[in-house]
């Protein structure tokens, strides 16, 4: 099972406490899995989604917290094509179901059906917790989340530039970044910071998620910071045998071309120790030599060995 449905099948399980919150979470629900229709009588029929399994259920269990209305999928004969996609007919009926899309702000006062074309009901999530509910089942309904063993990306596929603004302005209120970008018939609204993600699933209270996000995020972190180490080791070795080896050529030609016999005593001292040990540093060097020199006075008469035999070359 990916990440993503880990963290979906987690906040299935979430749901609000508070009844304002509950009503936020099916108008999230409805909106984005579902559809509403009306015919002239006055009879609202609501449909979610055929492979919506987990947002059915949780759709069903929140009906009966926030209105104690047991309800169940009907007969697949129910069944409904829109858009391409399979639709179920969860519930059905007049004025108990105008009560309820009313008050989910699904529907106005004018029996205007709201669509997610049409943006998120401000007045529905005046306050954070409603905010929290909604991004939760607009998650649960049109998000993704990648592996961050991988990668780090939260999206959200808007079918509408409405809905999409509205949901980066939800978003950003939770001083969280967002930005929105469009890919193909959706606008994607995406999070790509690792930081921004965990503090979007705490938002959207997936507490395991984030522990198992957070976890793999310290374990990839620990990695890459040994990796550049070892690069930076690796690096460091590279150079100081590449100056060994220029250092002990410079030192031969001038030892079968000048002579140490014509060298100043220092810099001859230092040419036999460095002969005598191709494979030490600098630091080493010095406290060969006697008496003992630190690592700037060694590498200042190794410059002029290798000048010297530079200039003997020329």
């Amino acid at each position: 099972m990916s990440f993503s449905s880990d963290v979906k099948n987690e906040l299935a399980k979430q749901i609000a406490s508070p009844r304002h919150c509950q009503l936020s979470e099916l108008s999230a629900l409805i909106l984005l899995c579902g559809a509403v229709e009306c015919d002239e009588n006055g009879l609202y029929t609501v449909f979610l989604q055929a492979d919506s399994e987990v947002q059915t259920r949780k759709f069903f269990t929140i009906l009966k917290k926030a209105f104690n209305i047991e309800a169940s999928v009907f007969d697949k004969m129910t069944q409904k094509h829109i858009g391409g996609k399979v639709y179920q007919l969860v519930l059905q009926g007049r004025g108990e179901i105008s009560s309820i899309l009313k008050s989910i702000h699904i529907t106005d006062e004018d029996g205007n059906i709201r669509t997610a074309e049409d943006g998120i009901s401000h007045s529905l999530v005046k306050q954070s917790c409603c905010k929290r509910a909604f991004l939760r089942d607009t998650f649960l309904c049109i998000g993704s989340v990648s592996d961050p063993s991988k990668s780090y990306h939260l999206e959200f596929a808007c079918v509408s530039k409405q809905f999409a603004d509205d949901l980066k302005q939800m978003i950003e209120s939770f001083d969280i970044e967002a930005r929105i970008v469009k890919r193909k018939k959706y606008y994607v609204v995406y999070i790509k910071e690792s930081t921004s993600i965990v503090d979007m699933l705490n938002v959207m209270e997936a507490p395991i998620s984030l522990m198992n996000m957070e976890n793999e995020r310290i374990v990839k972190e620990m990695r890459n910071s040994i990796n550049r180490r070892v690069n930076c080791e690796t690096a460091n070795i590279t150079k100081t045998v590449n100056a060994a080896s220029r250092q002990t050529t410079d030192i031969l030609y001038l030892r079968d071309h000048y002579g140490f016999e014509n060298l100043p005593k220092g810099l001859e001292d230092m040419a036999r120790v460095r002969l005598q040990y191709p494979d030490a540093t600098l630091l080493e060097l010095g406290k060969y030599l006697d008496p003992p020199v630190g690592k700037s006075g060694v590498n200042h008469r190794l410059r002029k060995l290798s000048e010297l035999a530079d200039k003997i070359r020329g």
